[in-house]
């Protein structure tokens, strides 16, 4: 069992930047891919970025990259998301969620966390 607990989300101007953080526990974090996914209403969820156990490896959906970084940091049970260059478009709930490969599906995923919610003004 992988319990989840997002933080770091908020309201922040178009241009700015955010870092998320994801905190985890539970004896398989580090052996397991994270993922980062967001919600914004009326829309469904989608993919964003994950990372696999190692941090070998990281895929980004097209309309976050070389914007948005995501790392993780085994030691800490942490995995974290650095949002640079907001857009209003980014305004969503951001989910963070893991799984046992490094997967673009949310239904792949087996644990997640509450949501944190981030807001971008214009």
């Amino acid at each position: 069992q992988v319990q989840l607990v997002e933080s770091g989300g908020g309201l922040v101007q178009a241009g700015g930047s955010l870092r998320l953080s994801c905190a985890a526990s539970g004896r398989t974090f580090g052996s397991g891919a994270m993922g980062w996914f967001r919600q914004a209403p009326g829309k469904e969820r989608e993919f964003v970025v994950a990372i696999s156990w190692s941090g070998g490896s990281e895929y980004y959906a097209d309309s976050v990259k070389g914007r948005f970084t995501i790392s993780r940091d085994n030691a800490k049970n942490t995995v974290y998301l650095q949002m640079n260059s907001l857009k209003p478009e980014d305004t969503a709930v951001y989910y963070c969620a893991a799984a046992s490969g490094v997967y673009r599906d949310p239904r792949l995923y087996d644990y997640w966390g509450q949501g944190t919610q981030v807001t971008v003004s214009s």
